[in-house]
């Protein structure tokens, strides 16, 4: 069966997942975190859905890879900004290894689209 659209990729959806939690749970950092921190894990949290949105339109294999690389990107960003979430006790080790198994996830299906991309060139 053809994927017809990008919000039928799991990359996506585990994705878009991964953006609504992130919303939830930034909703409760200190008040002074908003221009900081919170701000940064939506930023990034957000590019991995919409660079794979994009990336899933484009017509070339060369820009579908450059929207795909950037979303990976993106999640190595998360990952570091959930390590220094947790280490600033904004989240407890368990919520954390939800989130960071999730990323780790995400990766992987990125992962899979890019070589996806890359064997169609």
């Amino acid at each position: 069966m053809k994927i017809r659209s990008f919000t039928h990729l799991d990359a996506w959806k585990i994705g878009h997942e991964l953006v609504i939690e992130i919303y939830k749970a930034t909703d409760h950092f200190p008040k002074h975190e908003r221009y900081g921190l919170i701000d940064q894990l939506r930023r990034a949290v957000v590019s991995i859905t919409s660079n794979v949105a994009e990336g899933f339109y484009k017509r070339t294999s060369a820009d579908k890879n450059r929207f795909y690389t950037i979303s990976i990107g993106s999640v190595a960003e998360l990952q570091n900004q959930l390590l220094i979430a947790r280490d600033l006790h904004y989240f407890n080790d368990v919520i954390f290894r939800q989130f960071a198994e999730k990323t780790v996830r995400v990766h992987k299906l990125l992962n899979g689209l890019l070589k996806s991309s890359q064997t169609k060139s």
